[in-house]
């Protein structure tokens, strides 16, 4: 039996709690939050027997091997070294940190201290990508030349998932006195992991970003409306190729949509999640000069839950690891400092902006 805690209380501490409840010999021990009575009604609803708001406390505990840290960006760092510096094995939210240099040292935290680390990039949960990157690594789209990748939500424009203007949980995603990266930290960091990890590392970045209007004085309560909801990003691939990258929180009319389309000099692909998890467009073959798609269906993938609890169990690290973390880090932090600068970005996805 694996026990696990969960830190944070929020929205998706509650999937988290779902994720890991499900699976076959693990226990969701604990769970602990500043705030009592939101720990308590979340315990009370997955049937987890403990609660704390002191995390040194949970931590101490030396029946829990492990954590999953479902806290707000900001927290991200002091509570995952926390975690390590406690010995626990830990699965952490994306994305990793709030800049780059605070996500490599908790990537080299976790290392030194030998526990099995991985972020939460759960669309690598779709088989689809999975298969994608697959097809482009046996070469069968030829050379990459062209990438268009977006992330589409509208919660700014629809009541689908609550009042954005009356509720904390979104609330604090559009204020940077929160802790909010904006769109770009929140789901930007989705979309370009999904663009990268089958086409492979970002050698380039121009960045646009941008914070509408939303509010008188664009405050509400003690929430400053500061932090951008919509990027545009273009892009260039170590291997040449080229790309546009975007997310938005006002793309009326999709809810959550996630499209990836990778365009070779033999064929080329489309991944679209609204549509399916499991299968990819193909235009390959005699198919390119037909311009004609075929739909595949990819094989069946392990959650990110799951893949982290056969870590814990093999002692062998899945990805996407911390590392991965911090690299994609370094990108928003490029990203950041193009629209700043309103300029291009030369980088490594490991060591950050060259110039």
């Amino acid at each position: 039996m694996i026990r696990l805690a969960i830190i944070g209380a929020g929205s998706m501490a509650g999937e988290h709690a779902k994720h890991f409840g499900r699976l076959p010999g693990v226990e969701v021990a604990a769970i602990c939050d500043l705030d009592h009575h939101k720990a308590h009604g979340l315990a009370t609803q997955h049937g987890i027997a403990d609660v704390y708001t002191e995390l040194d406390a949970m931590l101490a505990r030396k029946d829990i091997q492990a954590v999953s840290n479902a806290t707000p960006d900001g927290v991200h760092k002091v509570t995952t070294l926390a975690a390590i510096a406690a010995g626990k094995h830990i699965l952490c939210e994306k994305p990793l940190a709030t800049n780059a240099g605070d996500a490599r040292e908790m990537a080299e935290a976790a290392r030194e201290a030998g526990v099995i680390n991985m972020i939460n990039l759960s669309y690598r949960d779709a088989p689809a990508i999975q298969h994608a990157r697959e097809l482009i690594a046996a070469g069968a789209i030829g050379r990459v030349m062209h990438v268009d990748a977006s992330y589409l939500q509208s919660w700014l424009v629809s009541h689908a998932w609550g009042r954005w203007d009356q509720d904390s949980q979104w609330l604090w995603r559009l204020s940077e006195g929160h802790g909010s990266k904006g769109v770009l930290g929140d789901v930007g960091v989705h979309i370009l992991d999904f663009a990268s990890f089958p086409v492979g590392d970002i050698s380039r970045v121009n960045c646009q970003l941008k914070c509408f209007d939303k509010a008188p004085d664009n405050r509400i309560g003690d929430y400053r409306l500061d932090a951008n909801d919509s990027a545009l990003m273009r892009v260039e691939f170590a291997n040449g190729a080229l790309g546009t990258v975007q997310a938005t929180r006002w793309a009326t009319g999709h809810h959550n949509s996630l499209k990836l389309s990778v365009y070779g000099d033999q064929g080329a692909l489309s991944v679209v999640l609204d549509d399916a998890k499991d299968r990819v467009l193909t235009c390959l073959g005699d198919d390119v000069h037909a311009a004609r798609w075929r739909s595949v269906q990819a094989p069946a993938t392990p959650s990110i839950y799951q893949r982290f609890i056969d870590g814990i169990a093999s002692g062998v690290n899945d990805q996407p690891d911390f590392a991965r973390g911090a690299e994609l880090q370094g990108v928003l932090d490029a990203c950041f400092q193009s629209d700043a600068e309103d300029r291009s970005l030369a980088m490594t996805m490991t060591t950050g902006v060259l110039a």
